[in-house]
């Protein structure tokens, strides 16, 4: 039987995949390119982008996880904040175990490494690196949260994500 031991895997997560907790939403198409659109509006929004990688209740088999890439854009006007860029691990535990989160230490790109970067007008593509990769055991899953305040006229899209990861099976 075959070994896989490859460490460019790539995951692409649509961006109708992610979890908004704000604001009206609407997935779109336009020039060929989906995104999921807020309409603008002075709030905060939490977004969490799930990381759909395959897990493995063998040691060191599966999926470890090392870096993903957001795709948004920022229209109109900056946000008034971008301060939260944070990968959440969760652990489910057996029956009658509550589930646990940690937040593993990731570095993000230099063109995204202060809030100011993150929240200016532009179309950005940010990637965010683990620290200290590791193989995703059965019981565990991945999201990244993301915290914008959007000022009144701020237009908000997410074109999706792309998880980058080495896979042993």
């Amino acid at each position: 039987m075959g070994y896989v031991h490859d460490e460019h895997m790539s995951k692409f997560i649509h961006p109708g995949a992610f979890e908004m907790s704000a604001g009206t939403w609407a997935v779109a198409e336009s020039s060929n390119v989906v995104s999921n659109d807020r309409t603008a509006a002075d709030a905060a929004v939490t977004v969490l982008v799930p990381i759909p990688i395959p897990s493995n209740s063998v040691a060191l088999k599966g999926a470890k996880l090392s870096s993903i890439d957001v795709g948004y854009l920022i229209g109109t006007a900056a946000a008034d904040d971008f301060a939260t860029v944070e990968l959440e691990k969760t652990t489910i535990g057996a029956d009658n175990v509550a589930a646990a989160g940690e937040a593993p230490a990731v570095t993000l790109d230099t063109a995204h490494d202060t809030a100011a970067e993150r929240l200016a007008v532009d179309d950005h593509t940010m990637t965010i690196t683990i620290d200290s990769p590791e193989y995703l055991d059965d019981g565990d899953c991945y999201w990244l949260k993301l915290v914008i305040d959007c000022a009144a006229t701020t237009v908000l899209k997410f074109y999706g994500a792309v998880a980058h990861y080495t896979l042993r099976v």
